[in-house]
């Protein structure tokens, strides 16, 4: 009798081991294809994204460093376009992506237009550029200071917007647009607001 429930005991505790070890080996097979699964997402999307990358720097095309352009707009100024580097774009070969951006205006009348921003865009075929980021220009010992700035060769104008301030020797002001007139060689000052100034000026009269 003594015996057979020794043996009873034997097997129930063989059975609660046993037991123990497959919920061991189980919980451990979970964690493992976890781990798996957790590795194998990472490195799916490490993948997709190279791919992602590849595909973004095939687009934008090839970069080049402290290039310049140099020609005349329709108006017969001459002009000249630097920028630190610049990037090619294999979607549409016309525009050129810039940073660090300079440009110089020569006008008819012995006059110098400089424009620097931290971005700029050109387009080789209507030598159309726009100029965004902290836009800074000079005209006749007067200072613009902007976001954005945009010439148009084929409108023969130059329009400024986006939080243009303007210091002259007559003094400070705040618009809301600029537009030059390259060919009439006027400035329109348009205002959205009407606490602030609208006025048209001759270019000659040595202000924005």
């Amino acid at each position: 009798m003594i015996e057979r429930k020794k043996k009873i005991k034997l097997i129930q505790a063989s059975l609660l081991f046993l037991g123990v070890l497959l919920f061991i080996i189980s919980y451990s097979k979970k964690d493992i294809d976890e781990k798996n699964n957790e590795i194998l997402s990472k490195s799916t999307k490490d993948k997709i994204e190279n791919e992602l990358k590849k595909q973004k720097d095939s687009d934008e095309g090839d970069v080049f460093f402290n290039i310049e352009y140099s020609g005349f707009d329709l108006s017969g100024n001459r002009y000249i376009l630097k920028s630190k580097e610049a990037r090619t774009n294999k979607i549409d070969d016309e525009i050129i992506l810039m940073k660090n951006v300079e440009a110089t205006f020569y006008f008819k009348d012995n006059t110098v237009l400089l424009i620097f921003s931290e971005l700029g865009k050109y387009n080789n075929k209507t030598l159309d550029m726009e100029f965004d980021k902290a836009v800074r220009a000079n005209y006749e010992n007067n200072e613009l200071l902007a976001e954005k700035a945009e010439y148009s060769n084929s409108q023969g104008y130059l329009s400024i917007t986006k939080n243009v301030k303007v210091n002259s020797n007559q003094g400070n002001l705040v618009a809301d647009k600029l537009l030059f007139d390259i060919k009439k060689q006027t400035l329109d000052i348009y205002s959205f607001n009407d606490n602030k100034i609208n006025a048209k000026l001759k270019l000659d009269e040595k202000r924005f």
